[in-house]
């Protein structure tokens, strides 16, 4: 396995960007089911009721992305991963910004013990 790479300050940045620029969260996976989005597996800024709501008893201003919609079938990937994807992708909206923070606040400790080490 190759290592990649450290993310320049600038890298950070733009994902950093990425993320702040992104329907702000907490996104939640919602299962939802009509004629219209069969079987639909979204990430929504609000949480999942278990009703499995029909349009319009939802509103679909609340749909960030969907990795699943069966009929018609054109949201489905081919390894089946509907409920994973929508997982990742939930929790990237948090997971994202806290490993930027974490990234930064380990790089400056790296940067002190140099600092460190150097003056000594």
């Amino acid at each position: 396995m190759n290592t990649p790479e450290p993310l320049t300050d600038e890298e950070l940045a733009e994902i950093e960007e990425l993320a702040e620029g992104a329907t702000p969260g907490p996104w939640h996976i919602r299962h939802l089911d009509d004629d219209f989005a069969m079987n639909l597996v979204a990430i929504s800024t609000v949480p999942d009721t278990r009703l499995g709501e029909r349009w319009p008893a939802f509103d679909h201003h609340e749909i960030v992305a969907a990795t699943l919609i069966q009929q018609p079938r054109y949201v489905d990937v081919a390894d089946e991963r509907w409920d994973e994807n929508a997982r990742f992708i939930a929790s990237a909206r948090h997971d994202v910004p806290r490993l930027i923070a974490e990234i930064r606040r380990l790089n400056r400790l790296l940067e002190a013990k140099e600092r460190d080490s150097e003056a000594s």
